[in-house]
Formats: structure tokens, C-alpha cells, sequence
């Protein structure tokens, strides 16, 4: 996800975006970044990042997000969060960045529905459910499928993999439903926010519903994403999705709430 953010930097984004530097924990990794970019850039540690950067962009993992955040407050610089399932726990950061004047950009992810919630957040909202289905390559290595000794290499049809709350879905499966993160920080919580998360051999994308009910009425939105060529646990909407908040924000004309 960061290696096709960092490129789009460089193509789509260059007459607004200047890509100054990029981090990574693998130095493999980063090395591999740098050769494939149009113009070179530095290799550096996310704390000398954070002091040459205006926009620090994290595409890691929730396990390093909420410091990246904590980091960008401390060093008072604005921030992008993919990550953001490392925040759920540490909603006091959002507050803090918000009352000393940081901004940070979340983006919309890997499904539709995420404006119609703000906007119906104006009023009462009674609930949302989200419904993820995924094919079990998509959820390898999730803590919550090894916690409960889950083997899906012999799935045969459509299984309920997990049932539970937004902060639930988060924790077992940190890298697979970050929308969940999304949908509870735009809406009710992750504690109100209920998750699903069905995984068949047979499919071949990653597809989120959700379901949203309130003074305002009824939303309903489905959206069938393809996997990332490079990760499987994440879908190409949810890449796209950064790299449109990054032109956004960018921009001086916003359509949408």
C-alpha cells in the first residue's frame, strides 16, 4: 500500500505533492521502493521523516499507527492514517491532535456508505453492521483465527468466521477489516458498531456491507472490491481511496460531506 501511495506521489499527485523521504521497518523493503521511483528520494527513520515532512503518511500496520500519530502531535505535523484499527484503543490521540490544532486524514478505505454516516450522525443513529466477506488467503495470520485454533486451509463452502463488535474485529483481525475502524470513528463506536466477517473458498474479492439505521432512515451500500495485486489482505479501493484523500486535501473545492 505505501510502495503505490509513494509512486502515485510521483505520477498522479506530483504537480501538488512533493514525496521528500519514506520509512520502513524492512530496509529490503525500502531499498526496493526507492529503486522503483521516478525520482530518488531519502531513506530515513520515521523520526527524521516526521521533522523534514508537512504530511506524514503512515501505510504500515496498527500496531505502529498510534505512534506515528503520537509522533506527528509531539512534532506538531499533520497526518494521513490507513492503519487506523491502532487508534480504536487510543481514541485520546484523535482528541489531543484535534485541541492542539493537528490535523489528521482518514481515509473512506475499502468501502462505500462512510459520507452517509457522517451526514446521518447528525441526527440519531440506532445502528451499524458491517458484513465482510473474504477469501481465506485474505485472512491469513489474523491473532483471532490462531487464538481459537481456526484452520481455514480446508474450508470447503461459505463459513461465519467471527460475529462481535467493531473493538472485537479489530483486535483478532487487525490487518483483514479496517473498515470496521472507520465506520465506529464516522459513527456510533466500536463498541455499538457490530462486525461480521464470512470467508469461502469461492470467492474472489473482498466485499463489505453495510447496513446503517436511524432518525434519517436506512442505508444500505455493498461494495465488491478486488484484492491488491501485491496484498491480498487489503483491496486496491482501499489504495485508491488514500491517494484521493491525499489529492483532496490538495485541493481547495471538496465534493462530499
Amino acid at each position: 500500500m505505501g510502495s503505490e501511495i509513494a509512486r502515485a506521489c510521483q505520477d498522479r499527485l506530483s504537480a501538488s505533492v512533493d514525496l521528500v523521504a519514506i520509512c520502513d521497518i524492512d530496509d529490503k523493503k525500502a531499498g526496493g521502493l526507492k529503486a522503483s521511483l521516478k525520482k530518488k528520494v531519502e531513506i530515513l527513520k520515521l523520526d527524521e521523516l516526521i521533522k523534514v515532512a508537512d504530511l506524514v503518511v503512515e501505510a504500515a500496520s496498527a500496531g505502529i499507527s498510534a505512534t506515528v500519530l503520537e509522533k506527528c502531535i509531539k512534532a506538531k505535523r499533520d497526518c494521513l492514517i490507513m492503519s487506523v484499527g491502532g487508534l480504536i484503543a487510543k481514541d485520546g490521540l484523535l482528541k489531543e491532535a484535534n485541541d492542539k490544532g493537528i490535523k489528521v486524514y482518514i481515509p473512506s478505505g475499502a468501502l462505500c456508505g462512510i459520507d452517509g454516516l457522517k451526514s446521518a450522525s447528525g441526527g440519531r443513529v440506532e445502528s451499524v453492521t458491517l458484513t465482510t466477506r473474504k477469501p481465506p488467503k485474505g485472512l491469513e495470520g489474523a491473532p483471532y483465527l490462531k487464538e481459537n485454533k481456526i484452520d481455514l486451509s480446508g474450508v470447503k463452502g461459505e463459513i461465519v468466521v467471527f460475529e462481535g463488535t467493531a473493538a472485537e474485529a479489530v483486535k483478532g483481525f487487525p490487518a483483514n477489516v479496517n473498515v470496521s475502524a472507520v465506520l465506529s470513528l464516522a459513527g456510533i463506536g466500536a463498541e455499538k458498531t457490530r462486525v461480521r466477517i464470512i470467508t469461502s473458498p469461492e470467492y474472489t474479492r473482498n466485499t463489505h456491507e453495510v447496513e446503517i439505521t436511524g432518525d434519517f432512515g436506512r442505508i444500505n451500500t455493498r461494495t465488491e472490491n478486488v484484492p491488491s495485486a501485491n496484498n491480498p489482505k487489503t483491496s486496491a479501493l482501499a489504495i485508491y481511496s488514500a491517494i484521493a484523500t491525499l489529492e483532496g486535501i490538495a485541493k481547495s473545492v471538496r465534493i462530499g460531506t
